[in-house]
C-alpha cells in the first residue's frame, strides 16, 4: 500500500484537551514503516502530554501490523505483528556507538552534526491540511503510525497483540531498570514505591533477577494485592501522618535487618516522592527514580550519605535488539506475566475514562483497543 490513506488519531491541543480527529497518512519514505495500530497502552506520560506544545498526536506505547514498507527497510513483512519502541536508536551517534541507545542523540533531537535528517516528529501525517507532530516520534493513539524502521521490533506470532503493546514502555522501563541499570542480583533486597504499570514490572524484574525480599509500597490495597501476585514478598501501606516518611523507613528497615534495601525504586510519578528511595536504601545501596516524574523536588543532602547512588534511568537503558527478545523469552517461559498486568481495556473513543481510572487508582494498566 503506497498511497495516501485516511485515518483517525487522538490529538491534544496543548491546553489539556484532546479529541478524536480525521487525519491523512502518507506512504512510508525510505527507511520508514507504516503500521496499522491494533492496541496502545495508556500511562501518566500520555496524560502529561496533554499540555505539551500542540497540536500533537498522542501515545507512545503500542503494537500493530506492518501495512507498508519504505525503500531500504529489511527484515519486515507486510501483515507482520510488530512492537513499537519510543527511544529509537539511530545506530550512528555518540550514544549509540557507546551502547546507550536509549539516549540516541538523533532521536532526542540534539543539535549534533551529521546525524542525518529525515522526517521525525512532523511530516508524513496531516490534520486539517497541516503536518502534525507525533508524540515520541510515534503517536500510537491513532489508526496508523508512520515510524522509522528502527522503532519496529517483530513480535512472536503467539503473543497476543493487545497484551504485547505494553512491552514498549511500561514493561521495558520497569524490568530494564532492574536488570540493566540496578543490576539486581540473586538474594538482593528491593523496595518499590508505587505499584502501577511501571512499578509492577519493577517487581516482576526483581523476581526474575532472584531478589530475596521485594517490598511493594502503595496506598491502594488492590494494587498491593496485584503486586504480591506478581512477586512481592511483603506489602506496606504508607502512614497518612508520615510527611517525612520516617515511619515508612522504620517499616522497611524492619524487613531488612535494620539497614534498608539494596535497591529502592520510585514509580509513582509524583515529583515530591522522587527522592524517597534514598531514605529506603541502605548505605552503599541504589536509589532509582524510574517514573519519569517532572517538577520540583527537594532532598536533604544527608539522604545521599553514605555511598548511595541515585539514578534516573531512561527506558530501562533499553537496547532493543538485546532486550525485546529477552522479554519474549521470559514470557514464553512463564517468568514474565503480561495479561495480568492489564486491568482495563477501552475503545479508543474512551481515552477520557482510561485517564480517569488511572488517575483515581482504579486501574493498574489500561490499554486502548484501536482495531
Amino acid at each position: 500500500m503506497t498511497e495516501v490513506i485516511a485515518g483517525k488519531a487522538i490529538i491534544a491541543d496543548g491546553e489539556g484537551r484532546f479529541s478524536l480527529e480525521s487525519v491523512e497518512i502518507d506512504p512510508p519514505a525510505a527507511g520508514e514503516v507504516r503500521v496499522a495500530m491494533a492496541a496502545a497502552g495508556v500511562c501518566h506520560t500520555d496524560h502529561a502530554s496533554l499540555r505539551w506544545p500542540g497540536p500533537l498526536v498522542m501515545g507512545h506505547e503500542g503494537a500493530g501490523h506492518v501495512e507498508a514498507i519504505g525503500e531500504g527497510v529489511e527484515g519486515l513483512e507486510l501483515g507482520q505483528p510488530v512492537l513499537l519502541n519510543w527511544a529509537i536508536p539511530c545506530g550512528h551517534c555518540y550514544q549509540c556507538d557507546h551502547g546507550a541507545t536509549a539516549l540516541c542523540e538523533r532521536t532526542h533531537e540534539l543539535d549534533v552534526p551529521k546525524l542525518g535528517n529525515s522526517r521525525t516528529h512532523a511530516g508524513g501525517m496531516r490534520w486539517r491540511g497541516q503536518a502534525i507532530e507525533r508524540a515520541f516520534h510515534l503517536g500510537t493513539f491513532a489508526s496508523h503510525a508512520l515510524v522509522r524502521a528502527e522503532a519496529v521490533t517483530p513480535l512472536p506470532p503467539s503473543l497476543p497483540i493487545d497484551a504485547a503493546c505494553i512491552l514498549g514502555c511500561a514493561v521495558m522501563t520497569g524490568v530494564g531498570s532492574v536488570v540493566n541499570v540496578a543490576a539486581v542480583a540473586l538474594g538482593d533486597t528491593v523496595a518499590v514505591l508505587g505499584c502501577g504499570g511501571v512499578g509492577l514490572n519493577v517487581i516482576q524484574g526483581a523476581r526474575i533477577a532472584g531478589a530475596r525480599t521485594i517490598i511493594a509500597i502503595d496506598r491502594v490495597p488492590a494494587r498491593l494485592e496485584h503486586a504480591r501476585a506478581l512477586g512481592a514478598t511483603h506489602t506496606l501501606v504508607p502512614h497518612e501522618d508520615d510527611a517525612d516518611h520516617a515511619r515508612l523507613v522504620v517499616d522497611v528497615r524492619a524487613l531488612t535487618h535494620g539497614r534498608g534495601v539494596d535497591h529502592a525504586f520510585e514509580a509513582t510519578g509524583v515529583p515530591a516522592l522522587a527522592f524517597v528511595p534514598l531514605k529506603l536504601a541502605r548505605n552503599g545501596g541504589n536509589a532509582l527514580q524510574v517514573s519519569g516524574a517532572h517538577g520540583p523536588a527537594s532532598l536533604e543532602l544527608t539522604d545521599l550519605f553514605w555511598n548511595k547512588r541515585y539514578l534516573a534511568p531512561l527506558y530501562g537503558d533499553c537496547v532493543p535488539r538485546r532486550d525485546f527478545p529477552r522479554l519474549f523469552d521470559w514470557i514464553a517461559q512463564g517468568q514474565l506475566e503480561l495479561a495480568a498486568l492489564i486491568s482495563h481495556h477501552y475503545p479508543i473513543e474512551a481515552l477520557d475514562r482510561a485517564f480517569d481510572d488511572m488517575l483515581d487508582g482504579r486501574s493498574s494498566k489500561g490499554v486502548l483497543r484501536i482495531a
